[in-house]
């Protein structure tokens, strides 16, 4: 028999995880999460999160899937009464390019990349969480935002206070998970990345980790299983996160 798990996770990565469920053996039931919850800061993160863990009915459920990584330590003190399950990743890019290492490659090859997939256009910038917002989305500012369109004298103070997006970003890379109209992404990112200055890179997404995570296939060199009343804990070093 399939086992049955409940999938709480990132809406940004909505189209691969249905990918990923849709080809899984087991049953899989989902409650996304929206993508802003990341900008929220770690307190309404965590909080937000637990709360979807404590409304599963653990009786249907053979374990609690996290489709997040560690996320500005958004994920640390999360617990649940059944088994969860969390790869281990620093953010949602490992999750997009297959594994740690692919990600470690590419990052310490190209410095300085901002990374876009065809979640992060579908789902928007920035989204409040029960009517909390950031400081950006409040003034109805995303990064990245062509801030002369706001005047001269304001777009000097929204840099001033905001900080300059692209101070710290020389590319920007489309990764292709094979979903989506990719022909209308693609566009949109090259678009993006002209008018922000930035060289451009569309790269081969991987979806395997997902499709690890869906499947019950879960390497412990690759995956944190969470007992039962245990919590994640942030180890600060490769192995990422732990629990106790």
């Amino acid at each position: 028999m399939a086992n049955r798990y409940m999938l709480i996770g990132c809406d940004v990565m909505y189209r691969e995880i249905c990918l990923c469920a849709a080809h899984s053996k087991n049953i899989i039931d989902f409650k996304f999460m929206e993508k802003g919850l990341h900008d929220m800061g770690k307190k309404i993160m965590s909080e937000t999160l637990q709360q979807a863990i404590d409304e599963v009915d653990t009786k249907k459920y053979n374990a609690i899937l996290l489709c997040y990584g560690l996320c500005n330590y958004g994920v640390s003190g999360l617990s649940a009464s059944i088994p969860m399950v969390i790869p281990k990743a620093h953010d949602c890019i490992t999750l997009f390019l297959g594994s740690r290492e692919a990600y470690a490659d590419y990052f310490n090859n190209n410095p300085g990349t901002y990374y876009r997939t065809s979640g992060w256009l579908e789902r928007g910038a920035y989204f409040g969480v029960d009517g909390k917002e950031n400081t950006m989305s409040e003034l109805g500012i995303a990064p990245g935002d062509d801030y002369s369109q706001y005047g001269e004298e304001n777009a000097e103070y929204l840099k001033e206070i905001l900080g300059n997006w692209t101070a710290n970003y020389t590319k920007q890379t489309f990764i292709d998970t094979g979903v989506g109209d990719l022909a209308v992404y693609e566009a949109k990112v090259k678009a993006e990345a002209k008018n922000r200055g930035l060289a451009y890179e569309r790269i081969k997404g991987d979806t395997s980790l997902i499709q690890r995570l869906v499947d019950g296939e879960w390497d412990t060199g690759e995956f944190l299983i969470i007992p039962p009343g245990n919590e994640i804990v942030a180890t600060y070093d490769e192995s990422i996160m732990s629990c106790r």
